[in-house]
C-alpha cells in the first residue's frame, strides 16, 4: 500500500464547482493501475464514482456522468476529479482510491457539502 494524500473538499452552493486532488505520498516508481473516485453520502454506503486507468480511458458512475471530470492530463499525480453543476445530493465524503503495484490503497476521505 502507498500513502494518499487528498485535498480539496469543502463547501460550495448547489451549480457550483469543486476540485478534488489525489497524490501518493511515496515516490513512484511504475506507472498507477487506477485511481478511482468513491463517496458515501451519509447514512448511505460508499459507492464508485469515476477512475482513470494509466492507459487514459475513465469510467464514470451515471449519476456524476457529464458533470464530473478527471481529466487525462492530470494523471501523472497528482489526479484531480472535477466536479461541476453539483447538486445537494453530491454531499459525502470523497474517497480516492488508487491500485499501485498490485496493492489497493485508499485515502481517509474528504467532506463535500453541497448546499442549496
Amino acid at each position: 500500500q502507498v500513502q494518499l494524500i487528498e485535498s480539496g473538499g469543502g463547501s460550495v452552493q448547489a451549480g457550483g464547482s469543486l476540485n478534488l486532488s489525489c497524490e501518493v505520498a511515496e515516490r513512484i516508481f511504475h506507472p498507477i493501475s487506477i485511481m478511482g473516485w468513491y463517496r458515501q453520502p451519509p447514512g448511505k454506503e460508499r459507492e464508485f464514482i469515476a477512475n482513470i486507468i494509466s492507459a487514459g480511458s475513465t469510467n464514470y458512475a451515471a449519476s456524476v456522468k457529464g458533470r464530473f471530470t478527471i481529466p487525462f492530463l492530470t494523471n501523472k499525480r497528482p489526479t484531480t476529479l472535477q466536479m461541476n453543476s453539483m447538486t445537494p445530493e453530491d454531499t459525502a465524503v470523497y474517497y480516492c482510491n488508487v491500485l499501485y503495484n498490485g496493492n489497493y490503497s485508499w485515502g481517509q476521505g474528504t467532506q463535500v457539502t453541497v448546499s442549496s
